[in-house]
């Protein structure tokens, strides 16, 4: 039976990630689970980099005043609260009508 190797942390990186105020234990568990320079990638490692890739996306999403999600959202909203409105507009007109034939 073979031994599994464990890799050691990657101390360059961890210093790299502490330097641009990434939070310890997120640095220390991306340091562990990266493999070193030449190897080949692990799915820690590949999970490790679609977290951060989410987080960069959402970031920039709220730079730009919320996703296009949300402004498509508040579009469709705005066009049902503006329907119902006519359509509530319509049968108080309907039924003004019925009243002043009285």
């Amino acid at each position: 039976m073979m031994a599994a190797t464990k890799t050691k942390p990657d101390k360059k990186l961890y210093k790299r990630l502490r330097s641009r105020g990434v939070r310890k234990g997120v640095a220390k568990r991306l340091a562990d689970s990266l493999p070193r320079q030449g190897s080949a990638k692990t799915k820690p490692a590949q999970r490790a980099i679609d977290d951060l890739s989410s987080a960069v996306e959402e970031i920039k999403g709220r730079l730009n005043h919320g996703p296009r999600k949300r402004s498509q959202a508040a579009k469709k909203g705005a066009a049902t609260r503006k329907r119902n409105a006519d359509a509530r507009s319509r049968a108080a007109k309907k039924g003004a009508r019925k009243r002043a034939r009285r």
